[in-house]
């Protein structure tokens, strides 16, 4: 628990941030799960790093996978020794858009502030995913390190969601077909031709299709070409780049972005297992501030 202030900020596993970013802002993290050969795991656990790469293998070789939300009972458990210790919680969440996750947080902020009614318990939904809702968490951990109220930071983190923008492909279509995003035809067909879908978050926090292209390559340069007509302010971006299992596709796209555009920083991560699930390995996303987040 971070107790250098008078409130905490803490958001969920899907948020995707580096080890080197959770440690840096102390931040707590509560941890979806999500079953592995019909084995439970916890997508996060502080301390103890988690074989991403050893994951995604195992999605390749055939492993089921599924997922499930943090339900009321749980996030009760998980919040309330923050406001017994006299923490107001500001609660960053995926999407409700993508989970239950953010009404069932809400429905325990509202069970824990009959308990603990001089606390403020907010709970923002993000709509937002993986690093999306990673960089959201960014910049409003920046602004507690300024000083910021939790109300100035709920009200900051309110106005920016909507400037989040999330662009990404997949590499398989057969992991969207398992999900139920595309028909069975619509994936055979697309995967003959090596149709790769392009996509992004919607304003009411879904996963949408905006486009398709033929192949890899030109999956990622429509990445990095999302990011030269969408960032604002590019020399000040931080951009969040996060795949799952494909590290040489990330860089690649990184270079792009360093030898074609500018920006202030990039940080390349894994994407959490809940995420990967549903989107299988070989799924590439980029993450930064524009004018709009829908393409």
């Amino acid at each position: 628990m971070n107790t250098a202030f008078n409130y905490v900020i803490i958001t969920d596993s899907t948020a995707s941030l580096t080890d080197e970013l959770i440690e840096k802002y102390n931040l707590d993290v509560m941890p979806l799960t999500y079953m592995l050969n019909g084995e439970e795991h916890l997508g996060y656990e502080k301390g103890k790093p988690s074989d991403l790469h050893a994951f995604y293998k195992a999605m390749r070789e055939g492993a089921k996978v599924s997922t499930s939300c943090v339900n009321v009972d749980t996030a009760k458990a998980f919040f309330e020794p923050y406001l017994a210790a006299g923490k107001d919680v500001l609660y960053l969440a995926f999407s409700s858009g993508l989970s239950a996750t953010c009404s069932n947080v809400i429905k325990a902020s509202e069970e824990l502030a009959a308990a603990y009614p001089e606390r403020k318990f907010y709970v923002v939904d993000t709509l937002a995913a993986c690093m999306g809702e990673g960089l959201i968490v960014t910049y409003a951990l920046e602004a507690q390190l300024q000083g910021k109220s939790i109300d100035e930071v709920r009200a900051f983190t309110e106005k920016i969601k909507m400037k989040t923008c999330h662009q990404f492909t997949v590499d398989d279509l057969m992991y969207l077909k398992r999900g139920g995003r595309i028909s069975g035809g619509t994936a055979l067909i697309g995967t003959i031709l090596k149709i790769k879908p392009v996509m992004c978050a919607d304003n009411r926090g879904k996963l949408v299709a905006v486009g398709k292209v033929i192949g890899r390559k030109a999956s990622i340069k429509w990445l990095f070409n999302k990011y030269v007509e969408k960032a604002y302010d590019k020399k000040n971006q931080i951009v969040y780049i996060a795949h799952c299992d494909c590290p040489d596709d990330a860089e690649a796209l990184a270079d792009m972005i360093r030898e074609k555009s500018e920006c202030k920083s990039i940080t390349i991560n894994y994407i959490d297992q809940v995420i990967g699930s549903h989107s299988g390995p070989g799924t590439l996303a980029i993450f930064f501030l524009g004018e709009n987040r829908e393409a």
